[in-house]
């Protein structure tokens, strides 16, 4: 029999809780990535298309911050995800499945826009530049670095070979997030003709993907070339980013990283 504390004021007393079974809890995000799945774009977003428009110098510095930004906690919630699932998974296992994933993202992205001429070849080294920012960010999480940090920019634009050191990138990187924010309070975007802004985008963009502008305008001109030559020089160009970025980041990283608690 179970103690039952007496009546007060001839009412019956409540009955005394009892411990209930233990719940295994439940499983939870790191409390420094958002709970739910991170719905990352696929290409650049069209306020970003806006701000390297209106700046064309330092579009790949405006990609670069606003990659981190916008494509950092889809590349953290993979590597925790893969991890939990696939425990005792090496760092360059995961590494070499995200460049596997984005390398074909990249062979596909050359021949998709639809757009022909000086705007479609805009177009294609834009998405092809951010899809290489993709896998960057997703190879530095697989080794343990955090893809959110602002090191990152300068980190995608000496892998993408726009600067050579990161402390030019750096510095670039403020430039460019300078006039971000005067051009949010001001207003400040260029009135130049639009074909040499995209002409100057164009090339920058280039660049950053690590590839030609030559061949990108080549590829969307001539009849029938976009599908072949855009394929490959994405995927060429994508495949050696992702080993700069292997050989970056397994130097930085731990091999194994542990999953990370609750």
């Amino acid at each position: 029999m179970t103690d039952t504390p007496p009546p007060v004021g001839g009412q019956p007393a409540a009955p005394t809780p009892q411990p209930s079974a233990p719940q295994p809890a439940a499983a939870q995000p790191p409390a420094d990535l958002p709970a739910g799945p991170v719905d990352a774009p696929e290409g650049p977003p069209a306020r970003l298309w806006d701000r390297m428009r209106d700046d064309p110098q330092y579009a790949p510095e405006h990609l670069a911050l606003e990659a981190v930004r916008r494509l950092g906690p889809e590349a953290a919630q993979w590597a925790a995800r893969a991890r939990a699932e696939q425990p005792g998974v090496s760092a360059d296992a995961l590494a070499d499945q995200a460049a596997r994933k984005f390398v074909n993202l990249a062979r596909l992205s050359g021949a998709v826009s639809g757009a022909a001429g000086l705007p479609g070849a805009v177009i294609d080294v834009g998405v092809l530049a951010w899809t290489q920012a993709r896998m960057a960010l997703h190879i530095a999480a697989a080794y343990g670095i955090d893809p959110l940090h602002s090191d990152r920019a300068s980190d995608l634009l000496v892998l993408q070979r726009v600067h050579k050191v990161a402390e030019s990138a750096r510095l670039a990187l403020g430039v460019a997030a300078g006039r971000e924010r005067a051009d949010a309070l001001f207003g400040l975007g260029g009135q130049r003709p639009l074909g040499r802004v995209m002409l100057q985008l164009g090339v920058r963009l280039a660049q950053m993907a690590g590839v030609r502008a030559a061949k990108r305008m080549v590829a969307k001109i001539v009849p029938g070339a976009a599908i072949v030559l855009g394929t490959w020089a994405n995927s060429s160009a994508t495949k050696d980013l992702a080993q700069r970025s292997r050989a970056l980041y397994r130097s930085r990283g731990n091999a194994v990283p542990e999953p990370r608690q609750p």
